[in-house]
């Protein structure tokens, strides 16, 4: 009896220490110092990512939750994954006092090894090693999803969007916005002609063989939607997988095309 009284007072001033809990900004993490995102950029970041109720948002390194919290307050499902098992803890017991505790989820583990690959989401507070470390996993997300951070750049990966915060915010203040593009590296087939592309993330290159002759392309991905120019033609349109369809404007007029991969190349990197 006494080993049970004493075994409960043991859990009682654990669960009250645990409830006590506050983390403290600076303090040392296992790849990084954690450090809170100031409230004007969480919102910021949310919003340059038009972050909705259908979104599933994933923060990576999640620190006390305000991202993921204020992420399931606008009615996305929001999920951090953070190393430090008090600081994932604490953001429960937040989530549960904001009452989103049903859309905003938390775990204990490392980002680098963590399956994200469903998120429409991802928010980002890391160093740009980390940032770089995570590229091939961001890139393979689903064409459209977003990836905002705070301050720091992804290598040599050019954001889509920059945007400064000047009211509210001391330090940290910029946020980054990158759309996961679609893959169009490689030879498509359409009626009008041959389509040969090189891809670097969201921009793209090649030649346009067609009866005319041969002309140099250049064009941009924003998520799935492509925007090419081919000698006078402007091809805009959506890829699917291995298709592209959409209106090809010559001289003022459109018409229908639909492009077909015939090879494929993985590059994303120069």
């Amino acid at each position: 009896m006494v080993g049970l009284l004493v075994a409960s007072v043991l859990l009682a001033g654990i669960a009250r220490a645990q409830s006590h809990y506050q983390p403290r900004s600076g303090q040392p993490g296992k790849d990084i110092v954690w450090v809170g995102n100031p409230e004007v950029m969480v919102q910021k970041m949310l919003d340059m990512a038009f972050v909705a109720a259908d979104d599933y948002v994933v923060d990576l390194g999640s620190g006390d939750g305000r991202n993921v919290i204020a992420a399931a307050k606008r009615g996305a499902r929001a999920h951090g994954i953070e190393y430090n098992s008090e600081l994932v803890e604490h953001s429960k017991r937040l989530a549960a006092k904001e009452r989103v505790a049903g859309r905003a989820t938390f775990e204990h583990g490392d980002v680098f090894v963590a399956d994200f690959s469903k998120a429409t989401v991802v928010v980002l507070f890391l160093t740009p090693e980390m940032n770089l470390r995570l590229r091939p996993k961001l890139l393979n997300l689903k064409p459209g999803a977003r990836v905002v951070a705070n301050t720091f750049a992804i290598g040599d990966w050019n954001p889509d969007e920059i945007a400064s915060v000047n009211a509210g915010c001391e330090k940290f203040c910029t946020a980054r916005l990158w759309i996961v593009p679609a893959r169009v590296a490689g030879g498509w087939s359409l009626p009008q002609g041959e389509l040969s592309l090189k891809q670097v993330y969201q921009s793209f290159s090649g030649t346009f063989k067609s009866s005319a002759g041969t002309a140099l392309v250049a064009g941009r991905l924003r998520g799935d939607q492509i925007n090419l120019r081919a000698g006078k033609t402007l091809f805009t349109g959506r890829v699917e997988g291995n298709v592209i369809e959409g209106f090809a404007r010559t001289a003022g007029v459109d018409s229908k095309f639909r492009a077909t991969r015939v090879t494929k190349s993985p590059g994303f990197l120069p």
